[in-house]
């Protein structure tokens, strides 16, 4: 807004009382709607460019020869060296193969990395090396399970949302890692593929004065004169995008939880001292939101390891790492403005870190399922009208790509939004008590395993006896947009009764013919009680009638909100 530069005394006057009324009442608000509407993460990501999800770039990050891999454990020894910008690196892989005989073996790792050292089952070994890629050449050398060592060092490179970041805060050095979705192999040796799950030490040296945080359980810290190694073990399997490093001069505060299995889960809130204060007063609610989750889904997954919230100096968002989270410094106020990006990263330890996408092909069951969850968590504490107006926020035409495969809308609107409301209609097709079994059998089938959408999809049928496939066709693989509609009505006295005859026609472009459940509400005159009317629409163009007693004077489409649609009205 740009004020006139010689406004009259009363406009003055006026233009104060609601500039305060705004700053009151109505900004608070407005930021919650358009954060709830880019759906927290996404916004802050999508200001970010990350590479487009191409079959061809897929095809050279992970050649088909990584299919003879099964990774088993990561050993990841990682010193840092703020001054020089450089860490000092040794990983061990532990891996089943499916072929013995094997020629060739690949492993992501950034050739800007200086290889000092490599082994497999201690013997040295010939390798050669392209941008992303190590290709080890292993006739004869292999066992069932085989082991590769690698020594490294070097200046890590900075991809994608910042895959190895050495920041400065105040004059003190400052480390973290976010290496969605393809860029783990930028600080470690890896192979980097969500559905290849494994479990992980990961070993952090610093100074000293230095806090270091990572996934799983602290087992040590170990000192070495100026310098210390914090040990970190996870004891559910990993994806390696969600494998990260913090280091900084953190403050720390610790909650205890009892889960709904009775036992007793460690919370742990990390800030730099600045923050400390605000990070306590915005994190402290987070035993209500695991209650609120384990409720609805089931056990939080990591039980025995734990959960923690940490500060970090990426200013665009949060991150889930697995039992870790994220976020960044500007989003910890002490006000709790950003509590559902809180929530939604939580909601990411059920969906996208214990079930696990297939392929990014499927990262709506990750961002989808959080950004619905969302959602889910206000209806648990408020009701439905929570729900919809959480839900109200992420609409959208989404007229760019489909849900499943997005490409280069890997973490759009699209992605994070339509995904919620595609499962707030599955819940509607298949039905509350249906939509809940699935979501539970879902997450105990698949947990700390990795699921496509076909994989999901079966869990749905099965559970509600019915074929989704039509669904899944215009939701999820073939439909682009939403529906777009326009309706009329026409109410004509006939004997003792009122006959309406309801006309609604499809107009998207996106999508030849959505089928649908579909209520209307029906006003009578002299104020009596609403009437609700429930059809199911399988055509384009559909006619509905029925009979009243009493005259209608107004319909409402889509009273209850369960579609991702726009109604005009033709009359």
């Amino acid at each position: 807004m740009k004020l006139d530069k010689n406004p009259l005394r009363t406009a003055l006057i006026i233009g104060f009382i609601s500039i305060l009324v705004s700053l009151i009442i109505i900004v608070p608000l407005a930021k919650k709607i358009i954060l709830s509407q880019y759906g927290f993460t996404n916004l802050f990501r999508g200001s970010q460019k990350v590479p487009v999800l191409s079959s061809h770039f897929i095809e050279k990050y992970n050649p088909k020869t990584q299919a003879i891999i099964d990774v088993l454990h990561y050993s990841i020894h990682i010193e840092l060296l703020p001054e020089s910008k450089t860490i000092k690196g040794k990983v061990l892989i532990k891996f089943a193969i499916n072929n013995k005989n094997a020629e060739k073996i690949d492993i992501n790792f950034y050739d800007n990395l200086k290889i000092l050292d490599v082994r497999i089952n201690d013997q040295k070994i010939e390798y050669e090396r392209d941008e992303t890629i190590i290709h080890f050449y292993t006739k004869g050398i292999l066992k069932d399970t085989s082991e590769i060592k690698i020594v490294y060092e070097g200046e890590p490179k900075n991809l994608g949302f910042g895959s190895f970041c050495f920041e400065d805060n105040q004059g003190e050095s400052f480390v973290y890692t976010i290496s969605e979705p393809f860029y783990a192999s930028t600080w470690f040796p890896c192979v980097d593929k969500p559905d290849d799950k494994a479990l992980a030490d990961i070993y952090i040296t610093n100074d000293s004065s230095y806090v270091s945080l990572s996934n799983g359980k602290l087992i040590r810290v170990l000192s070495n004169n100026s310098k210390k190694t914090y040990h970190w073990k996870t004891i559910y399997p990993i994806s390696t995008y969600l494998i990260t490093i913090y280091s900084g001069k953190y403050k720390s505060y610790n909650q205890k939880y009892v889960s709904i299995t009775n036992d007793t889960l460690d919370l742990y809130y990390y800030a730099l001292a600045n923050k400390f204060e605000d990070a306590i007063k915005d994190f402290s609610d987070h035993p209500k939101y695991i209650y609120t989750f384990e409720k609805l889904f089931g056990p939080y997954p990591f039980l025995k390891e734990k959960y923690a919230v940490a500060e970090f100096l990426w200013e665009y968002g949060a991150m889930e790492h697995q039992t870790i989270t994220g976020i960044g410094s500007r989003f910890i106020t002490g006000k709790r403005f950003f509590q559902d990006m809180l929530i939604h990263e939580l909601a990411h330890h059920w969906w996208g870190n214990a079930v696990g996408p297939k392929t990014w092909k499927d990262i709506w069951l990750n961002e989808g399922f959080a950004t619905y969850s969302e959602a889910l968590y206000w209806e648990f504490q408020a009701g439905k009208n929570a729900l919809q107006s959480t839900l109200n926020t992420k609409r959208g035409k989404f007229s760019y790509g489909t849900l499943y495969n997005p490409e280069n809308n890997l973490f759009s609107n699209l992605v994070y939004n339509k995904g919620a409301w595609v499962l707030h209609m599955l819940r509607r097709e298949v039905g509350d008590s249906n939509f809940f079994k699935i979501l539970r059998t879902y997450f105990q089938t698949y947990k700390y395993k990795n699921a496509s959408t076909e994989d999901f999809q079966n869990v749905c049928e099965k559970v509600s006896n019915k074929n989704l496939d039509f669904f899944f066709d215009q939701w999820v693989y073939k439909g682009e947009g939403i529906i777009e509609s326009e309706y009329n009505w026409d109410v004509n006295f006939e004997g003792n009764m009122y006959k309406v005859v309801f006309q609604l026609n499809q107009l998207q472009t996106g999508y030849d013919v959505y089928k649908f459940p579909f209520d209307i509400k029906i006003y009578f005159e002299n104020d009596d009680q609403p009437l609700t009317k429930s059809f199911y629409v399988k055509e384009r163009n559909s006619k509905f009638e029925f009979y009243t007693l009493n005259k209608p004077v107004k319909i409402e489409v889509d009273p209850e909100k369960w579609l991702l649609a726009e109604f005009k009205t033709a009359r």
